[in-house]
Order: C-alpha cells, then structure tokens, then sequence
C-alpha cells in the first residue's frame, strides 16, 4: 500500500502488485469481515438519529452530559444495548465483543455517516480496560456493565497539590480500620469530578516506601465527606476541580489488585490514558480540516490555492503530520494490548504537539476573528475556537507533561542513563 496526498489529506490507493490480485476471490475472514461492515451499516442506519449527525461537539468526553431530547437518549441507548460503545470488551459485561478488525469496520462506518460514539469518558478510556487486566470477578461485575451503558460516570483521583509530576510523593491517606479503608486527604487537577459518580484514586496505605506504599481504591463520590470545588479555567470553563476526602469510608471490596500494587496499576492505567490524549480528535470549536476553513477566511488564488503560500506549506506540513500521528497511535494502541508499552509517551506527545500546532493555525488563519471572547461581533464557533485553544494549551500538561514523557522515551526507549 502506498499513499498519495489528495487536497490535503492522505489516501491509500493500491500498489501495481495489489492491483495485479484484485481479481483474487475473498478468503473466509475477508467475506467476515465484509458481512460484518454490511451488518454494522445496517444497523446504523436503522438506529443513528438523523438530527445528530455532526453534533459530536457537544458532548462532553471527559465527563459526558448528554444535551436533552429523545434523539440523544435513543441513541446512547441504541449503543449501549447493543454493546458497540465498548466494541472489544467481552460480551459477559454487555460489551461488543468484535475483533481489533470489526472494530475498526464499526469506526469506518460511524465516520462515514457523521455519528460518533456516544458512550465515552474516563471509564471506558482508562478504568475499564485496567478493571479487565488487574480487577476481581466482582469488580468487574459491578462496574463495567454500567461503563458499557453509559450509566456511570468516572473520575481520576492522581495529582495532590504537591504532587504533579512526582506523582508517588502523594499523601492521601487510607487506613486500615479492619473492615473498611477510611480515606483522608486532598486531590486537584480532578477532570470531570464535579460530575463523576465514582473515582479510582491513588492513596498511601504506608509510608515505609514511596512508590511501594501506593495502593488503588475505588471511591463512591456520592460517600459522606466527599467534597468537589470547581477550578475555573483561562478558557471560561470548568472541567476540572478540588477534591477533599474528609474520613471517608471505603469498602476493602475497592482495593484494586494486592495492597501497595497502586503503583504498577497507575502506570499501566496511565498508558491508556496517554493513548487516548495521543488519539483524541478535535471535538469542539472549529471542526472543518484547516486548509477549508483558510480557504474561507484567506481566499484562493486563480488555480484554488491558498493565496499565502507560506501558510499553504505548514497547513500541508501540520496535515501530513496529523495523519502520521493518528496512524501509529492505532499500531501502538494495538501493540499496547500485548502488554505495558512506553511508545504511549512518545503518542501523547505527538498527540499534544498536533493538537495545539491546529489551534495555533486557526487562529492565524481568523485573524481578527480568532480573537473573539464574546459577543455578537462574532460566531458563536469562533468564540468556541478561541476558548478551545487557551484550554488546548493544557494537552502537554495533563496526563503526564510533555517534559516527564521526554524523560520517559530518553531513559526508557532510547536507552539514556542519568549522568552525575
């Protein structure tokens, strides 16, 4: 397969020797798979509301809200009933159960329509696939099913005030009080809390060691001295929030693998989470791919280019980029099913450098219009896109900074030691 760029983006067209066994009948997995993506068009089409179509900017995917209306409620219903919103989990939680292939025919269908997935956040991105790998029968009964409807909405108990990039340094406190863990302490940077139902949190069930003394608890939000303070953001949004733990009981049913296993839990955990910063797609503001919107506000020239041709350059340069990215975000998600991968450092990375590289051409591209905080002077996605860039800034911050993912690939990929 070779690939040939066509106005802006990258096609796959097939090479000579491809084109040579065209004639080649299907073998049984290829007629699978093509009965399958039939099936999944079908059931699209049968089930995705119309009135939705393109209106994946408006939910929310770190702490899904749902807008009201029968349309929305069909159709996280439709995607929750019939298990495709976590298409590759097992069928004994509700789940898809499709292979890594059938999954990615089910995507190529979704985009194809304009529909999106509506059953996201924290829980199907990062809890879910760690309660697979390190949680109990019981755990796994209990939780995922709801994760699977889109009943239940989850939030990540990590960062402390004094402890951001030296996570391990946490001093949430969980102790032992026989038959329960009673849990005191204080989280911030807690995305989507304000609206979370419950939290996996990282506490210190000991202080003989730094990183041995973590432990993994599941925590009921709505438990007796939980309280949540939104954090407002430079972009006028509150997405994330303080968390204090005040005597707070927690069933020993919660802890997540052995005792002191926090550690090894989160790091695994926080791979999927850097995989899904390093995949997230755009979702709010300007939606358009960025040569079309310049195109609209900069104007072509007589044979339809972009009239400034040193835009023109980096907009191909960002869009091959972009593309390169999203393609080996998807080798290394599945290699990362085979076990811990480092690789998702180097995809949250790329994944922050593509993301804010876009926001930072839109708005040389608006100009003026790209300034817009609020008003009627402007349209209303413009003042989205301005918001969306200021809070894009955190993309090389949250999940793990940009700088601690570079220590990361240079000691653990490339192979460089501390000097001294």
């Amino acid at each position: 397969m070779v690939y040939q760029f066509v106005a802006g983006r990258a096609t796959a067209r097939p090479s000579r020797n491809a084109e040579k066994g065209r004639s080649k009948p299907m073998n049984a997995q290829d007629s699978q798979l093509a009965a399958f993506r039939a099936e999944a068009r079908e059931w699209l089409a049968k089930n995705f509301p119309k009135s939705l179509t393109g209106k994946r900017d408006v939910l929310m995917d770190i702490a899904p809200r749902y807008p009201e209306g029968e349309d929305w409620a069909a159709w996280k219903t439709a995607m929750g009933d019939k298990g495709w919103g976590t298409p590759t989990w097992p069928t004994e939680y509700g789940a898809g159960g499709l292979s890594r292939q059938e999954a990615m025919i089910l995507d190529d269908e979704i985009e194809r329509i304009g529909a999106f997935n509506p059953i996201v956040g924290m829980g199907v991105n990062m809890l879910g696939p760690t309660l697979l790998e390190f949680g109990t029968d019981e755990q796994r009964a209990q939780h995922l099913p709801l994760v699977v409807r889109g009943a239940v909405n989850w939030c990540q108990g990590y960062s402390e005030p004094g402890a951001g990039s030296d996570l391990a340094s946490l001093k949430t406190k969980a102790e032992d009080k026989g038959d329960h863990y009673l849990v005191n302490g204080q989280k911030i940077w807690t995305s989507g809390s304000m609206y979370a139902d419950w939290c996996f949190c990282l506490v210190r069930t000991s202080n003989d060691h730094k990183h041995e003394g973590i432990s993994f608890l599941l925590i009921d939000m709505h438990s007796p001295g939980v309280e949540v303070r939104p954090i407002t953001l430079i972009s006028g949004k509150q997405t994330f929030a303080e968390v204090f733990f005040t005597d707070v009981k927690v069933e020993k049913g919660n802890l997540v693998g052995d005792l002191r296993q926090g550690w090894t839990i989160a790091k695994r955990l926080m791979q999927h989470e850097r995989n899904g910063i390093g995949a997230r797609k755009v979702s709010v503001g300007e939606l358009r791919p960025v040569h079309e919107v310049a195109k609209e506000y900069i104007g072509t020239d007589d044979q339809g280019r972009l009239s400034d041709y040193d835009l023109r350059a980096r907009i191909a340069r960002h869009q091959m980029w972009e593309r390169a990215q999203r393609l080996t975000v998807a080798r290394v998600v599945e290699e990362s099913k085979q076990g811990p991968s480092e690789a998702t450092s180097v995809m949250k990375n790329a994944g922050s450098v593509s993301i804010q590289t876009r926001e930072e051409l839109l708005m040389e591209i608006m100009g003026n219009r790209g300034i817009g905080w609020e008003g009627d002077d402007y349209l209303p996605v413009e003042i989205e896109q301005t918001r969306q860039m200021l809070q894009n800034k955190a993309n090389s911050i949250y999940g793990g900074t940009y700088e601690i993912q570079a220590n990361i690939i240079s000691k653990r990929i490339l192979g460089m030691l501390d000097h001294q």
